[in-house]
């Protein structure tokens, strides 16, 4: 019997995170030839995973122009993408997430009839608007999927009742646990892959540690003021300091620039890679962040998350306990923060809360499943 060849596609740096470990199970096992295509959606950050976790993509389209609108970014990665699918002729497609990489990998397949599995299947926040793109993505790429990798059992029952009980839906995991432990893992051996943070630990010694990401498309503008400002008021105090690894989206750092640069207790820094933002969650003691990915990633190290954000399409964690929504308004923003700084006992909660995104070994499902 011959392998079977599978085209992996994606092109940023949370899709790289996601897909290492399948890439990883899929390499190392016989009964597969895999092949991989990035788009370089992010392409300096998504450079950082592939160098850490060893992977030497076999085409890289670089589609990426400055003020390239969605539409023309999504043409060229759909046929961009059909070029290297005919080129290779896989007998899968696979996709993750809700990215415009992902879209066009599964509609290029689809157009072909390749087979497309989707990992981090049925997500769903019940707005196409929140998040933005991406609900619409991922509700399109499941029309298409031949497989779904459900993460977690709510993401398996969206998908059941609108696929029906016949679709290929499989509760696997989330691959981010595959991609935290594995990283844990290599920063034990190597604790010099984690030490550009090492500064700030000395500087903001005895201080709690507030961790800030926000880069959503539906909070640029006064989303992202409201954000910034909570953090400016909240930085008024003393026992606590910001890290804020700012995303490059000129239109987040002139904004974060504006309203916390400048403050002893607040650290703007570059974007981290893996390692050091895997460390950057271990050493902080809440986390605020619009990012789907940070949801899943903090509670896993015991780290209660603030979304400011009007919905999620990861509920189990605010259902769990490991996350709250606390939406763009500056006041309540501040409140919460305040609450999980000031009442050990509502931090400990979220912090010992069950975390319902896996046990580790999502990859090795989903490499099972392409197996057939």
């Amino acid at each position: 019997m011959g392998f079977i060849r599978v085209l992996t596609v994606f092109g940023t740096r949370p899709e790289a995170i996601k897909l290492f470990p399948v890439i990883h199970a899929l390499e190392a096992d016989h009964r597969f030839d895999n092949r991989t295509c990035v788009t370089g959606q992010h392409r300096e950050i998504l450079d950082q995973v592939l160098a850490l976790a060893g992977i030497v993509p076999d085409h890289d389209l670089t589609l990426m122009r400055d003020g390239q609108t969605l539409d023309q970014l999504t043409a060229r990665a759909l046929t961009g993408i059909g070029q290297v699918l005919d080129a290779e002729r896989p007998d899968w497609v696979v996709v993750q997430g809700d990215t415009t990489s992902a879209f066009a990998a599964a509609l290029a397949a689809h157009y072909r009839k390749i087979p497309v599995c989707h990992v981090e299947a049925g997500l769903r926040s019940a707005n196409t608007h929140h998040p933005w793109p991406e609900e619409a993505n991922r509700r399109m790429i499941s029309s298409f999927a031949d497989l779904h990798c459900a993460p977690t059992q709510r993401a398996a029952d969206a998908l059941r009742t609108e696929r029906g009980e016949g679709a290929q839906i499989h509760l696997t995991g989330n691959t981010v646990v595959d991609a935290l432990e594995w990283v844990t893992q290599r920063i034990m051996q190597q604790p010099d892959l984690a030490c550009g943070l090492a500064e700030w630990e000395r500087r903001f010694t005895g201080r709690k540690i507030l961790a800030v990401t926000t880069h959503r498309r539906e909070n640029l503008g006064a989303g992202l003021i409201n954000i910034a400002r909570s953090v400016h008021e909240i930085a008024r105090r003393s026992d606590i300091a910001v890290i804020f690894p700012v995303h490059p989206n000129p239109q987040v750092r002139s904004v974060m620039q504006a309203e916390l640069g400048g403050r002893d207790n607040v650290a703007l820094i570059e974007p981290l890679d893996y390692p050091h933002f895997a460390r950057l969650l271990a050493i902080s003691h809440l986390v605020l962040t619009d990012s789907g990915g940070v949801q899943e990633e903090a509670p896993s190290l015991g780290k209660p998350v603030l979304v400011p954000r009007e919905t999620t399409e990861r509920p189990e964690g605010i259902e769990a306990g490991t996350a709250k929504l606390v939406g763009t308004d500056p006041i309540v923003i501040e409140r919460e923060i305040a609450r999980l700084l000031d009442d050990p006992a509502a931090h400990a909660a979220m912090a010992r809360a069950h975390n319902p995104y896996g046990d580790g070994r999502a990859a090795m499902r989903i490499g099972d499943l392409l197996a057939g």
